[in-house]
């Protein structure tokens, strides 16, 4: 999970979605928000999916990806643990 988020644009997909009222986001409101095609956010999103970050539904010919809140707070229970001396 966390190998995934290495990459500055997929952390920035995860927080757009995770942030999105209703919970939820279509890629066609995800794609102008980066200098960068639509088959190199798709393969981004992909790999959050992989990963287990995010999930996908299509939708007609839109696909809508929501976080994964299981997966997210497993993380940040990883990240918010005291460090052992």
């Amino acid at each position: 999970m966390f190998k995934a988020l290495g990459d500055p644009v997929r952390l920035r997909l995860l927080s757009m979605i995770a942030s999105q009222p209703g919970g939820e986001v279509c890629v066609c409101d995800l794609t102008p928000a980066f200098d960068l095609s639509q088959p190199t956010i798709s393969h981004h999103l992909k790999l959050l999916r992989q990963a287990g970050l995010v999930d996908a539904e299509r939708r007609g010919t839109w696909v809508y990806y929501r976080a994964r809140p299981e997966t997210t707070d497993r993380m940040a229970a990883v990240l918010s643990t005291a460090p052992v001396s």
